[in-house]
């Protein structure tokens, strides 16, 4: 780094004269959990299912275990994966059609 004067100022400024390119959030593993990370190439829903998001102990001493994947099964028969933070709002329509019977009704 250099510092040079303003043309207009006539006051020192700094000037980065290297530059850098910054790697990308995947590359850099940014996520609160490294579990959350979708990986780079296909993988089976066996190998999805397997997936541990988090394995810890919480605060109050109780072991927390979340699955990265939650597997559910289409109304045809067919198993699909659901990440537990990007399709969120797809798992919560699954539970919540999992609460309520064949004429709708709510079941508790």
């Amino acid at each position: 780094m250099s510092t040079q004067k303003h043309p207009e100022t006539n006051q020192s400024e700094s000037v980065d004269t290297e530059i850098r390119e910054e790697p990308s959030v995947k590359k850099r593993n940014l996520t609160a959990n490294p579990g959350d990370r979708i990986a780079d190439e296909p993988q089976t829903i066996e190998e999805k299912a397997k997936q541990v998001a988090v394995d810890v102990p919480d605060i109050t001493g109780d072991h927390v275990k979340v699955p990265t994947y939650f597997v559910v099964e289409e109304p045809n028969g067919e198993k699909k994966a659901l990440h537990h933070v990007k399709d969120a709002e797809e798992i919560s329509d699954v539970i919540r059609q999992a609460r309520v019977d064949e004429n709708g009704n709510r079941i508790w």
